[in-house]
């Protein structure tokens, strides 16, 4: 299944998300923000439980935003979550 999130308080503006059928990710692509580093967050999550990523993600924070790309990825994850 695919999901996608309109991030709030981060350069990047919105995160599609492929959801396997055992509630692993498949895919993570980002709009926006720092290419290098969120292809880098989408090839770590890659195959992990969307639990696993949530407890990994949730909190970073990015210069005092109170929130990161990843704290998104795991913001968008537990609303996905909530779905399933």
């Amino acid at each position: 299944m695919q999901f996608k999130y309109k991030t709030r308080g981060t350069c990047s503006r919105e995160i599609t998300i492929e959801i396997n059928e055992d509630r692993t990710i498949g895919d993570v692509s980002f709009l926006g923000g720092c290419n290098g580093n969120l292809k880098g967050i989408s090839a770590l999550v890659k195959g992990k439980s969307i639990d696993e990523v949530i407890a990994t993600l949730k909190g970073i924070d990015c210069n005092f935003r109170g929130t990161s790309c990843p704290d998104q990825l795991a913001t968008a994850l537990e609303e996905i979550k909530a779905k399933l």
